[in-house]
């Protein structure tokens, strides 16, 4: 299943990279729990919760992204800003990019849902 994660994680960082950010880390952890990557958007700061789905029946990728999940993200990201002290006049943006599976084929529609909730 992690094999699974990083593929679908080294497509989101690549797709980001060619929206025009920068990769700063991949797979941050803490002892509140991980952010999938982390990335620069000129100036911003961007925290990425990255999803996937195998069946359209099971519902959405990006709805996973739950409150609680949103928490460990959240001080997650408070820990990485702590550690990394240079980025904490940045503004900060935590976003989901999903991986969201088609009805009639194999391959996946991405959902890049910008600013997907604000610090719990």
């Amino acid at each position: 299943m992690k094999a699974r994660g990083d593929k679908f994680e080294a497509r989101a960082a690549d797709w980001l990279q060619q929206k025009g950010q920068r990769l700063l880390r991949r797979n941050y952890r803490a002892r509140t729990g991980e952010i999938d990557l982390i990335m620069l958007d000129g100036s911003c700061l961007v925290f990425v919760e990255v999803r996937a789905r195998a069946h359209p029946r099971f519902g959405g990728a990006a709805a996973t992204v739950d409150r609680r999940k949103q928490g460990r993200i959240f001080r997650t990201a408070q820990a990485f800003l702590q550690e990394n002290p240079r980025y904490g006049q940045l503004r900060c943006r935590f976003d989901v990019l999903a991986f969201e599976p088609r009805q009639s084929t194999r391959d996946e529609d991405i959902l890049w849902v910008k600013g997907a909730f604000i610090g719990a």
